[in-house]
């Protein structure tokens, strides 16, 4: 039986409504309660007995804490239900963003601004805040970051750790309240690293304390500045809070005639931003601004530059010449592996419901085969390969692997679970896509059975020997939160992969 555009994008947003509950540990009526509605309002929603609603979309989104993944599947279903119709009837709009009891703070609007003056950067920083928690606030973190070269980090470390940025230089400058009612705020030290820095904004000054009380608002304002010789060609915003706004805006001098690029950086990939960026001319400054509306929780959004101009200053690509390093991890990072280092990595996945998730779990595969398929295009994987969703920021359980053999078909892997192994082991050197740029010697089974679920949810156990057995191994161990390294003997070290001598060829047995 086929089934409408309009009832998959239905099926999906109640599929990511149902995920996230369960992720979260509630019952329908929990949530329900937790909503402001009926308890047999979310049951009749997951049921497609009702159709969800901007308000329903917007309350599970706040309470469920999706990162905006339930709100973007409202978006695709809203849309084309309003498609067809030709925009008519739609449900009166939601004048004020719902939020739980006790969300916290919230921004309601930033704008950044990053301005080139006399061969230094100014950053300046402003907050329209609203505390939606139950407690006062008194302190207010701002994260600082430098990059002097972003597309070698090696590079770059080595050049901060030679030129590390201090705050006597940064003058950094801090107010709450606008006009002639802005207080000055003190700030603290929380971090000092030679490229970055972290500093509590208190809400208090020597006069006294001045607190955001729940239900108050105010905008705070912070400034710092960083010499070019520190600053690479870009400024980044990472949405850290909840927030309903965001505005990057570069001031560039005209006469260097900058081009300025976005760029939308998930766990998953990087994007170009989705609407271009408004340029104007003011006083001899090129001026660049890119907006957004609701933005994704943990999102970063990049406005990147080059400059043209024959007075501009000349920016090098790469740090200072020093002895070749790996790159293969940023390859990797480049189509969208996640790396090493990663929260997402030491997570245990969660395993889908099966069938009711089988619209997700075909999604997550899907994707799953497509990164494969970028991956074999720009390497050779002469041992096989596999990838975990873990490892294209999808924390589900579910994995792929191709096998040596390059004609063979890859196994695909649905809640998987390794329910016996062979006592004879042997050790090989191991690879990791999420951390390419090493191989390492890992003892592991000759032979593993492993339970697995299909996408009807029946479960299977299938025994894998040898090569694939490894593999398989490999990506399991990728869905409960573990990496090859803490497999490793305590003494054992891993090998560069340009002192590697075994790539290219197939493992030994």
């Amino acid at each position: 039986m086929t089934t409408s555009p309009i009832e998959r994008a239905a099926d999906q947003f109640v599929t990511a409504l149902a995920q996230w509950r369960v992720e979260r540990g509630m019952t329908k009526k929990q949530l329900a309660a937790r909503m402001g509605f009926d308890p047999s309002y979310v049951s009749h929603v997951e049921g497609r007995r009702h159709k969800p609603t901007e308000d329903f979309a917007r309350r599970a989104e706040a309470v469920l804490g999706a990162g905006g993944a339930i709100w973007q599947r409202f978006q695709e279903y809203d849309e084309l239900r309003h498609a067809r119709t030709n925009g008519l009837h739609r449900d009166p709009p939601v004048p004020v963003q719902w939020l739980p009891p006790g969300t916290g703070l919230i921004v309601e609007r930033e704008v950044a601004e990053l301005a080139y003056t006399d061969g230094a950067y100014r950053c300046t920083v402003q907050r329209w805040l609203y505390n939606a928690g139950v407690e006062p606030v008194t302190r207010y973190l701002a994260k600082i970051s430098v990059d002097r070269y972003p597309h070698d980090p090696a590079g770059s470390n080595r050049h901060h750790r030679e030129n590390p940025l201090t705050f006597d230089e940064m003058d950094v400058q801090a107010f709450a309240g606008e006009g002639a009612a802005a207080e000055p705020m003190q700030w603290r030290v929380k971090l000092d690293r030679d490229a970055s820095k972290e500093v509590w904004l208190m809400f208090a000054n020597e006069r006294g304390q001045f607190p955001l009380y729940p239900g108050e608002r105010t905008t705070i304002e912070y400034a710092y500045t960083v010499g070019e010789e520190k600053w690479g060609q870009w400024f980044q915003r990472a949405v850290r809070l909840p927030t309903r706004s965001l505005t990057v805006r570069l001031k560039l001098p005209e006469s260097f005639e900058p081009q300025v690029w976005g760029v939308e950086a998930s766990l998953a990939a990087e994007v170009p931003v989705r609407t271009p960026l408004e340029r104007r001319t003011e006083g001899g400054r090129a001026i660049f601004e890119w907006s957004t509306d609701a933005p994704l929780l943990n999102a970063r959004y990049r406005l990147e530059w080059r400059y043209r101009g024959a007075d501009a200053p000349v920016y090098e690509e790469t740090g200072p010449p020093e002895p070749a390093l790996p790159r293969a991890s940023h390859r990797m990072r480049g189509i969208g592996i996640i790396q090493r280092g990663s929260d997402l990595l030491r997570q245990r996945a969660r395993h889908f419901q099966l069938p009711r998730e089988g619209v997700a779990a075909r999604n997550a595969v899907t994707r799953l085969l497509t990164s494969l398929g970028r991956l074999e295009d720009l390497h050779e994987f002469s041992k096989g390969v596999g990838l975990a969703a873990s490892q294209i920021g999808v924390p589900v359980a579910a994995a792929v692997v191709r096998p040596p053999e390059r004609d063979t078909e890859p196994v695909v892997l649905l809640n998987p679970r390794v329910v016996g192994e062979s006592s004879e082991c042997d050790e090989q050197y191991e690879g990791c896509l999420s951390f390419f740029d090493y191989r390492g010697l890992v003892p592991r089974p000759l032979r593993i059975d492993v339970e697995h679920a299909r996408f009807d949810g029946t479960r299977v156990v299938t025994t894998f020997e040898r090569a694939l057995a490894r593999l398989i191994s490999h990506e399991i161990d990728h869905l409960e939160g573990r990496l090859y390294v803490d497999r490793m003997a305590a003494d054992a070290k891993l090998v560069p992969v340009a002192q590697y001598q075994q790539t290219g060829r197939p493992w030994d047995y």
